[in-house]
């Protein structure tokens, strides 16, 4: 069925879930017709439209509409979402990646290069697509890396944090969920970075975050499925000098759906917590 973007006049808000490369088409026109349009796809996430053609595959195709997009993470960016009629909601990966490692890397703590993102999806985050290597026999007791050096969603992260990241993405036997383990290298300003000193950096960033959890223990997937949270945590390991940064995430609640509806909250002026989840459904 072909989209009719004048069957939409009118609309405060225009949710667009569709395949890559899609919303291009129909968002430029669309959102002179509705209020704010908030886009789950990667079509306008990236601001410099050089980058399209390298990790996505195909030049873009509206790309004086870029500029335009506000960054949809609002924890990191949420100045930019009140007033905004185009939203580009932030990818599961950078999502956990962002929310794990911004906090030290805006403060200066760890270097802005060298940054390794080594984080494993479930099953759902690669769609409902019928593909060989997505079949229950070929997931289930087996776990592989993909995308090497190749991941769509190295150059958002690299957006997100102004820092140069290698990213590693991992396919694991479980229906959702994502954990990110993220390794920087502490600055010379950073002096002797401790566990609780980066514990506390996250403290600061989040505890008034009703969508993040600072925890003390490693996060679990399975403590945020079906939630709107992400939990984090952060170590440093003084034998080696690596700062480790974990966050755990449902991909289809905070990593998609859930996150496009809380960006929404925010652009029309509602209570950014309103119609989401807050607890787990585990146990």
């Amino acid at each position: 069925m072909a989209a009719r973007p004048e069957a939409l006049d009118g609309l405060d808000l225009v949710f667009c879930a569709l395949p890559h490369g899609e919303s291009q088409r129909i968002v430029p026109e669309l959102r002179h017709r509705v209020g704010v349009v908030v886009d789950l796809a990667g079509d306008f996430r990236l601001r410099d439209p050089d980058l399209y053609p390298t990790w996505y595959g195909e030049v873009h195709q509206a790309p004086a509409v870029l500029a335009e997009a506000a960054y949809g993470l609002p924890e990191l960016f949420r100045d930019e979402l009140p007033g905004a009629t185009l939203i580009a909601s932030a990818g599961c990966y950078p999502t956990a990646a962002g929310l794990a490692l911004a906090p030290l890397v805006r403060d200066g703590l760890v270097e802005a290069s060298g940054i390794i993102v080594d984080a494993a999806s479930g099953v759902s985050g690669a769609g409902r697509s019928p593909k060989d290597s997505l079949h229950f026999g070929a997931v289930d007791e087996d776990f592989t890396a993909y995308g090497l050096m190749t991941h769509r969603h190295t150059p958002e992260m690299e957006q997100i944090l102004g820092a140069e990241v290698l990213f590693t993405p991992h396919l694991a036997p479980m229906t959702r969920g994502i954990l990110a383990t993220c390794y920087a290298r502490p600055t010379g300003a950073a002096g002797t970075l401790s566990s609780a000193e980066a514990l506390s950096v996250l403290h600061a960033a989040y505890d008034d975050e009703p969508f993040v959890v600072v925890t003390d223990g490693p996060p679990s997937t399975k403590a945020t499925a079906g939630s709107n949270c992400a939990h984090v945590t952060a170590r440093v390991d003084p034998r080696t000098g690596w700062v480790i940064v974990i966050c755990a995430l449902d991909n289809l609640v905070k990593g998609a759906s859930g996150q496009a509806i809380q960006c929404a909250n925010v652009a029309l002026g509602l209570p950014e917590a309103t119609g989401l989840p807050l607890v787990g459904v585990y146990p």
